[in-house]
């Protein structure tokens, strides 16, 4: 008899699942991933959060934050290093509080179904290849903070890093936290490369650190240059921590 109950359990939490799946299947077809949206769904976000916090658990991710103390009570520009395709999924989670919309490559959009809900959570698509609607990038990112929407996160190096250190910065996507006037928060992921090598046999353990919040009056007084030179230096002394 105890099999029996334990079968119908089972039964029900896939069924939960299924129902689950398809309702962000239904409700992906409702977002325009071609779109740039100035709005901030908390529908979507919940879908967002909620797969992300769910997958974190089927996959076996343990997160270890430091720092989170050191957050600022509004609006922030977010900085981070970037060594794998899970950083912006875990850091969206960690701090889903804060709402963050990423930067990202406009490949990142045609990704099924989430495609279309990160569009909804205002993620922003970057052409690295023309400054000219880069620019209209960064004035939407400056738009989403002061109108208090969300909070904006964005990778300087531009892409993933598959060595050690850190690529080159972009500092012109800095331009973003001065012309919002907001802080800059400095993240450091380690671990999360890990992930697709320990899946399925092992958990995987992944650090989110943050190493440095810059006010907004410092960010107004530095160039995009000298913030770019202390954010990098501030990441490349957290990462040699890990290295030894």
């Amino acid at each position: 008899m105890g099999w029996m109950i334990l079968l119908w359990i089972v039964l029900g939490l896939l069924g939960l699942l299924f129902a689950y799946m398809l309702l962000i299947i239904i409700s992906s077809f409702f977002a325009d991933p071609h779109k740039a949206y100035d709005k901030n769904s908390r529908y979507y976000r919940f879908l967002l959060n909620s797969a992300t916090g769910l997958a974190t658990v089927i996959i076996r991710i343990k997160l270890k934050v430091t720092g989170i103390e050191q957050l600022p009570q509004g609006r922030f520009l977010l900085v981070g290093n970037h060594r794998s395709k899970f950083d912006p999924i875990l850091t969206w989670y960690v701090f889903r509080k804060y709402d963050l919309a990423f930067i990202s490559k406009y490949e990142n959009f045609e990704v099924p179904f989430f495609g279309r809900i990160i569009r909804k959570c205002c993620f922003m698509g970057i052409d690295r290849e023309n400054p000219r609607k880069a620019a209209k990038t960064i004035i939407q990112s400056v738009k989403l903070i002061k109108s208090d929407e969300c909070s904006v996160a964005v990778y300087p190096e531009g892409t993933r890093n598959y060595g050690d250190g850190l690529l080159p910065f972009h500092n012109a996507v800095l331009k973003i936290a001065q012309k919002a006037e907001v802080p800059i928060v400095v993240l450091v992921v380690e671990g999360a490369d890990a992930i697709q090598h320990n899946f399925p046999k092992r958990k995987s353990v992944v650090h989110l650190d943050i190493v440095k919040v810059i006010p907004a009056d410092e960010v107004k007084e530095k160039t995009t240059a000298e913030l770019g030179e202390d954010i990098e230096q501030s990441m490349l002394c957290k990462l040699k921590e890990y290295e030894q």
